[in-house]
Parts: C-alpha cells; structure tokens; sequence
C-alpha cells in the first residue's frame, strides 16, 4: 500500500462515544504484538506471526505514517484501522482512472461482537470523507469472513467483485463516494 496525501499527520485524535482513533504510540506496542500474534486475528489473513517472532521485528517505537489509527477503548489499543491509497496493479478496475484508497481493521478477538468496528470504521470514512470529499472507498476480505462483509454492507459498501488470491476466496466492495456512513 502507498500512502494518502493528508495535509497533515497525524490529525487530531477522531472521538466517538467510546472510542479514540489516534496515532500509534510506544505505549501500543504490546497491543501489536497480541495483534498480529493471535490466530484468531490471523484467521483470514493467511495466519498469524508467533510472539516471539512479533517482540523481534516489531519496532519498539510502532510506525506512525499517515492513514494508520490506533483504535482505543478505555485508554488501551484495541486494534487498528487504516486508510491506505492502492498501487495500480491492486486497484479494483472498476474505475480505471480514479485512485483507490482501502480501508482494513484489525481488532483483537475479546473486543469482537460490541460494535467496535462499526464504530470506529463509521468515525474513520466520516473523517476521509471531510479530508477526500468525492473520493471513493474500497474494502476487501475473504468470503469465509462474513462479519467483516456484514459490516462492510452496514456501512454502505457495494460488492464490486469476488475472486481467487492468496488460497482463498476474496471479496472486494466499495463504497464510492465516500459519505458519512449512516
């Protein structure tokens, strides 16, 4: 993924009745590594890193770069969303000409089934669509992951297309322009 053109980053920290979408800081480290080391997150991901693996090759100091958000419940890292423009060859086609910015989340599974994702991904487009107004959104998950299609539907995304990467069926819906979602 490349990254987004914001004007600047990061912006202000996004609040929503009980969430805080921010930049990472040192303090999420730990919240990264239980991340991307927990099988139940790296279920449609084609697998999770071991912890050993994720306390080597995670910085100590988690990336900031523009479009990656620390979703926080409570004062602590819950997971992540992000916005990310598409290079060309991963861009859906079905606008040739327009530039492609995905949205992902990532939370951990103790947080599933609370409207967390709902919640942050609602604040997240409601923010691309004051900084980008007219552009459009894209997501995309496996097929066998039907809450994240649920949701993506919830949130006003339209299947574009479903195809075969990575060993597994994929499904990519957009939402185009980007509105506030409902």
């Amino acid at each position: 993924m490349t990254e987004l053109p914001y004007a600047a980053w990061p912006p202000a920290p996004i609040r929503t009745e009980r969430l805080v979408l921010r930049a990472p800081e040192p303090r999420d480290r730990p919240g990264f590594v239980e991340l991307f080391s927990s099988p139940e997150v790296g279920t449609y991901l084609g697998g999770s890193r071991s912890r050993e693996e994720c306390e080597r090759v995670l910085p100590e100091i988690p990336e900031q770069r523009p479009g990656l958000f620390v979703i926080e419940l409570d004062g602590t890292m819950i997971g992540t969303l992000e916005l990310n423009r598409r290079p060309p060859e991963l861009r859906s086609g079905t606008a040739p000409n327009a530039e492609e910015d995905e949205l992902g989340y990532l939370l951990l599974p103790e947080t599933w089934g609370h409207g967390y994702a709902a919640e942050a991904c609602t604040a997240a487009l409601a923010w691309f669509a004051a900084m980008r107004p007219g552009e459009s959104v894209v997501l995309r998950t496996q097929t066998a992951n039907t809450r994240s299609m649920r949701l993506a539907t919830k949130l006003g995304f339209t299947e574009v297309a479903r195809y075969e990467a990575w060993g597994a069926k994929q499904w990519m819906a957009r939402m185009s322009p980007v509105a506030t979602p409902a």
